[in-house]
């Protein structure tokens, strides 16, 4: 099937990754995930659009420090292939809220490494398609 990639597990252990970071306000595994030699970006509900590597870092800083911060979680990812990027789209459950997410990933120092994320207001997650779960690959 075009537009598969055989390392599908592995863009989705990096995004798994991220997710772990984030839930366990984990700055440094944060840091460590985000490329280093890539232009990255990032767009928090509600922030304007952060677009150098040091902005990002300190957004997360202040994310990941915040004492309110809610658990997060991140269902049904899916890899979209662009290229040599990957690109997960998913939903994230936050507190309360759900949000629609993307991230994307490039292969930078022998591994998948993030390059944007951004996540929006969701009206809900949609009902589940038994076509997809959650290793699904487009």
């Amino acid at each position: 099937m075009p537009g598969l990639d055989p390392d599908a597990p592995g863009v989705l252990a990096a995004n798994e990754q991220f997710y772990a970071a984030f839930a366990d306000c984990d700055f440094e595994a944060m840091a460590e995930l985000w490329a280093e030699d890539s232009d990255v970006t990032c767009i928090h509900p509600g922030w304007a659009v952060l677009s150098e590597r040091d902005q990002v870092l300190e957004s997360w800083g202040a994310i990941l420090t915040n004492p309110d911060n809610p658990d997060i979680a991140c269902v049904r990812p899916m890899v979209h292939w662009f290229g040599e990027t990957a690109c997960v789209t998913c939903y994230e459950v936050v507190g309360n809220a759900i949000l629609a997410a993307t991230n994307m990933f490039v292969m930078e120092r022998a591994r998948w490494r993030i390059v944007h994320h951004q996540a929006g207001p969701a009206a809900g997650l949609p009902e589940e398609d038994p076509a997809q779960t959650s290793d699904s690959v487009h």
